[in-house]
């Protein structure tokens, strides 16, 4: 009986196979080994896309209910409860973890031509901050919705330990590495001896000196990309006549994935309609109205993302809002990613310290930081940390199959 490696991120997510000698990645959509963690209900159609096919089926105007960042519910009473699909059902979170997780299980089993009910999952270092009880919640409600997928024997490792297997396998001398795995919803930090002799070991605990995170990453950017971009063209920080800023709730709402669909209800528009007296440019709660009725909120969402990506790929890029108002176009360089995200970027930076403190390490004592997750495409954040630990050299792994790989290495050693 075959097994597998399970990598669920919040952003995308990937999974890992025994092959020989090594480990390789599931093709999980068409010849992508990695793919959104994203579901769409298409209500239009009854039926339910995944991954790409997901964000495609909403951004062609099929109706229904798009829904991502899904791990960044885990350890929250909002995932014990349900959502709305647009057509009068609902459906509990957690079942569309369930959804989730049944589909990369069977991308899984059609590559290994057999079926699978022993896997490994990676975690965050922490579901949730400072909340052990919540944080604990959380991998229970991961495993439960892993068992409705049909996988029994389970095991868990923490992702940025992960991602230290995966590139442990390819050194030749012994090493301090503090791996950072900052990926769409946590970034973990783990401070991990590894080298050559301790590849395949199953008990790896003396050689984890000190593990920490912080829930702060990729969506966090997107959000402060949104609100200090787009939301502001729709009276995000306008002043009222009194010289007092609107109510700003709704935009954090707009700007959170999870939120968004909260924005929509019959008794929030109502209210917004009642608030135009407090724009003193009108034009701004026209925008607001405008993308509330036509619910516009996700795919702003998405313009904010790929804002993001477009600075992370080659600096300046622009922001095209022609759903909400004709020829309505924002510019945006790295330098107003930058601004916008100094917050994020403390506290991630923090993190990183936080770790070695606590494993009682000098900093010059750490040989490399190892970069995984898909946050790390942002030079500015590397850069930060880079330089907060000058004698450390830098190292990169795959951005979003360093974790699933290692998760892989281990499942090797744990069921092999």
């Amino acid at each position: 009986m075959t097994y597998c490696a399970i990598d669920f991120g919040t952003s995308n997510s990937a999974v890992a196979l025994p092959a020989a000698d090594t480990v390789q990645l599931a093709p999980v959509e068409g010849d992508h080994a990695t793919l959104p963690t994203a579901v769409f209900f298409n209500t239009d159609e009854n039926t339910c896309a995944y991954g790409r096919a997901a964000l495609e089926a909403y951004i062609d105007g099929f109706d229904g209910r798009l829904m991502r960042s899904l791990k960044s519910i885990l350890g929250s009473t909002l995932a014990e409860g349900t959502t709305e699909l647009g057509d009068g059902s609902a459906i509990k979170y957690t079942d569309v973890v369930t959804l989730f997780l049944s589909y990369l299980k069977t991308r899984a089993e059609a590559r290994a031509q057999a079926p699978i009910t022993r896997a490994v999952l990676g975690r965050p270092v922490f579901f949730v901050d400072d909340d052990p009880r919540a944080d604990l919640l959380a991998q229970q409600q991961l495993e439960t919705a892993a068992r409705g997928a049909g996988l029994r024997e389970l095991h868990f490792q923490y992702e940025p330990i992960a991602a230290a297997f995966d590139y442990e396998s390819r050194l030749t001398n012994e090493g301090l590495v503090l791996v950072a795995d900052i990926g769409g919803g946590t970034s973990d930090f783990s401070l991990v001896r590894v080298g050559p002799e301790r590849v395949g070991r199953i008990e790896r605990k003396d050689d984890v000196l000190a593990h920490h995170g912080v829930h702060v990453a990729g969506t966090d950017f997107d959000r402060r990309v949104e609100l200090a971009t787009i939301m502001r063209e729709l009276g995000y920080k306008a002043l009222d006549p009194e010289g007092r800023e609107v109510p700003s709730r709704i935009y954090f709402d707009l700007a959170t994935w999870h939120l968004i669909n909260t924005v929509y209800t019959g008794k929030r528009i109502g209210e917004l309609r009642l608030t135009r007296h407090l724009y003193v440019d009108v034009a701004h709660h026209e925008r607001l109205l405008r993308v509330v009725e036509q619910r516009l909120g996700h795919a702003l969402a998405a313009r904010a993302e790929e804002a993001k990506i477009g600075v992370a790929a080659g600096g300046a890029t622009s922001i095209d809002l022609d759903q909400v108002e004709a020829e309505l176009r924002l510019a945006f360089d790295e330098a107003e990613l930058v601004e916008a995200s100094i917050e994020e970027t403390r506290r991630i930076v923090e993190a990183a310290h936080e770790t070695v403190r606590r494993a009682g390490v000098a900093h010059r004592d750490v040989q490399a930081i190892y970069f995984t997750g898909g946050s790390t495409g942002l030079a500015f954040l590397t850069r930060a940390l880079a330089e907060a630990f000058g004698h450390a050299h830098p190292v990169f792994g795959d951005r979003l199959a360093s974790v699933a790989t290692g998760l892989g290495i281990y499942a090797r050693a744990v069921f092999a």
